[in-house]
């Protein structure tokens, strides 16, 4: 029996939701085809508007995309579980592994698109660094791309007096990364601080992570405070919220 909340549904999302239960239910596996506008017209006796926005639902919540003159199919890729505590442990980059080595597991990762420049600080960024808006900050950008798909882009802002002539301002900074340089420096991060949001992607970036449209983003701006509270670090990323799970995982 149809409740009569469902039947207030437009079409198009009882459509939607019809597909997502089959995904989940394993009836359309990763890279299977699913219905096209004109299979989901005939079944459903809709209009093509009507088809094709059942589709468009499923492809903006990230669990179908569309190829070129071939249909709609199951998104195959696998979402990363972001271990919010886990990676930022001193464990792990003071051993010299990267941070994002806990995310990626065993899968191929590429860091692409590096930037590395001095500049002056803005004011969003010295209130932050507790430094003076003008004064010098070294940037570092980067986009992580997880088995061919852009999932991430990053930028980091450092005190430039802090990090002069360190392996922070070159390309590559060696094994254990920022945070291990830091350390060697005399500030490592004991303490980090993470703010969250979601909201809809500028063109730039929807662009740089190749995102189909109407899909959200998720910014994590976290901020890293050395021995004494003095903020080392602040890295603004912005995430593709379709390839991502994030993971908190704490004692009460």
């Amino acid at each position: 029996m149809t409740s009569q909340g469902s039947t207030r549904q437009p079409k198009y999302q009882r459509i939607a939701d019809a597909l997502r239960k089959a995904i989940q239910s394993g009836e359309y596996g990763p890279g299977d085809r699913l219905p096209g506008e004109n299979d989901l017209m005939a079944t459903y006796e809709v209009a093509r508007m009507t088809a094709r926005q059942a589709l468009g639902v499923l492809q903006n919540e990230g669990l179908a995309e569309a190829r070129k003159g071939a249909g709609v199919f199951v998104r195959a890729f696998k979402p990363l579980r972001r271990r919010g505590i886990q990676r930022l442990a001193q464990e792990q980059w003071g051993s010299g592994r990267s941070i994002w080595s806990v995310d990626a597991e065993d899968r191929e990762l590429v860091v692409d698109e590096i930037q590395v420049r001095e500049e002056e600080a803005d004011r969003r960024i010295a209130d932050v660094l507790a430094i003076s808006p003008g004064s010098r900050v070294w940037a570092r950008s980067r986009r992580f791309v997880l088995d061919g798909k852009p999932v991430l882009f990053a930028t980091s802002y450092l005190p430039a007096e802090l990090v002069a002539d360190s392996a922070i301002t070159q390309t590559d900074t060696g094994p254990g990364g920022t945070y291990a340089r830091l350390a060697e420096l005399g500030h490592g991060p004991v303490h980090f601080r993470e703010a969250i949001r979601s909201r809809m992607p500028s063109a730039d970036e929807a662009e740089r992570l190749s995102l189909s449209m109407g899909t959200p983003v998720i910014q994590i701006i976290r901020t890293a405070f050395a021995e004494g509270g003095r903020a080392v670090e602040v890295n603004e990323m912005t995430l593709d919220s379709a390839s991502y799970v994030l993971e908190y995982d704490f004692d009460a």
